[in-house]
């Protein structure tokens, strides 16, 4: 039983981590990383384990490897379960919203701390019953080994058997033998998966003995790579002014062009396919100031936002954000993107808060918005955790720091994604119609949040339908439609007295659907 043990653990621990390099190879963009990793695990499932065992103790010698019969057991599991455990770990990675991939990039995390510290974690909970169920079954696998002569369980009670001739009850001593060690393995299983749910998450307040083990790697690595030095103006946290607004002070004293320009798009445009979402836009903004993006659905507005921040790639045209391209560099008269996209994001510190949250769903409220300054900026824990609670105190929610996400209201997530992207210190603030997936009740204590954000000085680019929040904080309105700017000027002169026949129209649509409501 122990040979059979000391197989099964020692296999599948190699086989997870071959089963990983697998995953990502086969989600690689690169069909020169994807072909072989495809070739491999089609081979592997589609030929008998125990043909593979055979094979291997009789082909090693041949190239003057010599292994016992329990490490060629150990490597033909490992070989055979890492085509099973790769497909099992892609599936779990895939099972991961996008948008937590998105979330992440623009806090400025890299692939490799993005998959650590967010796809990995909330994928295992996707992962483990497979696993689990692939580990069993690999113990009572392990009797095959006896075809290359390993001592295992099944083999020895064959040799009782030939000596004593007591079928039932040598076989049923077998049996009880493996039953028992599954049984644990079952119960072990169970419990790691109880550790990686959330409402038990939630309940220990901080996470559970499984997500403080998998942050572990990523404590230590400080997200790999040189840390991005942080201002010393962000660490302050004390004063009149609330932390939000120190914050958006602080971003006033960047760095900007002589004309106040702070983000400058010149005729951007962008195509998915066929479809053309942007065609040559212009837009400046100001430091300092607050404009709005309106417009019917489809008019590029979402997407323009994406490409300030370099989430996505521009197709044509250019855009500065303090006078700098955002993760490109020109090369023979065409921008490029730079190899380290991740750290041009970081460097530009750009907060963004989505229309659907994006919190990352397995760390509680504090560990959402410290995550980015201490394992992309450097900043050491005791003080990012701090400057977090100022601002979760700030937003009104100082009492939910160990609540999980799902525990809050759309009101309440909302307003700690703002406390996020407010922790990196950013100089532009991006916010993509953050009220339209709460219920109007909720709205409200949201748009409380940016208006004081607003009064501070923090340059913001709002895309929202909110017409009394775009006429009260706005300091100019664009509007946008079929991916162009159509007019832009003051609230009043868009809202009042619009030049153009489509804003006119849109404007109406809205009002009828307010009144309506």
């Amino acid at each position: 039983m122990l040979i059979s043990l000391q197989i099964t653990a020692v296999a599948m621990t190699l086989a997870l981590m071959l089963g990983l390099g697998l995953a990502l190879l086969r989600e690689a963009r690169s069909g020169l990383l994807r072909t072989p990793a495809m070739i491999y695990t089609w081979f592997m499932r589609g030929t008998p384990l125990l043909l593979q065992l055979v094979f291997l103790y009789t082909a090693l010698p041949e190239i003057g490897v010599t292994l016992g019969p329990v490490a060629t057991a150990i490597v033909g599991f490992t070989l055979n379960e890492a085509a099973f455990s790769g497909e099992i770990i892609r599936g779990g990675i895939r099972s991961v919203n996008r948008d937590q991939r998105i979330a992440a990039e623009s806090l400025g995390m890299g692939a490799v701390l993005t998959l650590r510290r967010i796809i990995l974690p909330q994928a295992l909970r996707a992962i483990m019953p497979a696993l689990g169920n692939d580990a069993i079954s690999m113990l009572k696998f392990t009797s095959l080994a006896s075809v290359i002569a390993v001592d295992e369980l099944t083999l020895r009670s064959q040799t009782i058997v030939a000596q004593n001739f007591q079928f039932f009850q040598v076989f049923c001593a077998a049996g009880l033998l493996y039953l028992a060690v599954t049984t644990v393995m079952s119960i072990g299983q169970s419990r790691i998966e109880q550790g990686l749910q959330l409402d038990r998450a939630d309940r220990r307040g901080g996470g559970s003995f499984f997500a403080r083990l998998l942050a572990l790697p990523a404590r230590l690595s400080r997200g790999g790579g040189e840390p991005i030095a942080t201002p010393p103006a962000s660490r302050a946290r004390h004063g009149t002014l609330g932390a939000a607004e120190l914050v958006a002070r602080q971003a006033l004293a960047g760095v900007t062009q002589d004309d106040g320009v702070f983000v400058t798009c010149r005729g951007v445009s962008k195509s998915y396919g066929f479809l053309k979402v942007l065609k040559g836009v212009d837009l400046t903004v100001k430091r300092g100031e607050v404009v709005v993006l309106m417009g019917p659905s489809g008019s590029g507005k979402s997407t323009l936002l994406r490409l300030i921040n370099h989430l996505e790639s521009i197709d044509g045209g250019e855009i500065r954000v303090g006078g700098e391209w955002v993760g490109y560099r020109r090369v023979e008269g065409a921008l490029k993107p730079v190899r380290n996209l991740a750290k041009a994001r970081a460097s530009a510190r750009i907060g963004m808060v989505f229309q659907h949250f994006n919190l990352f769903d397995h760390l509680p409220v504090i560990e959402n918005v410290a995550i980015a300054p201490v394992h992309v900026y450097g900043q050491e824990p005791g003080e990012a955790r701090a400057t977090a609670v100022s601002l979760l105190q700030d937003v009104g929610l100082g009492g939910h720091l160990g609540h999980m996400p799902h525990r809050l209201s759309g009101g309440q997530q909302q307003r700690v994604a703002i406390a996020r992207a407010l922790a990196i210190s950013p100089r532009l603030m991006l916010f993509d119609e953050p009220t339209s997936a709460l219920d109007p009740e909720l709205v409200g204590e949201v748009l409380q949040v940016m208006r004081r954000l607003a009064e501070a000085g923090m340059t913001m680019i709002v895309v929202t339908h909110e017409i009394r929040f775009a006429r009260e904080v706005a300091d100019r309105i664009v509007f946008m439609a079929d991916g162009q700017v159509v007019e832009e000027g003051a609230p009043d002169e868009i809202l009042v007295r619009p030049r153009e026949e489509r804003t006119r129209q849109f404007l109406g649509h809205l009002t009828e659907k307010a009144e309506g409501v």
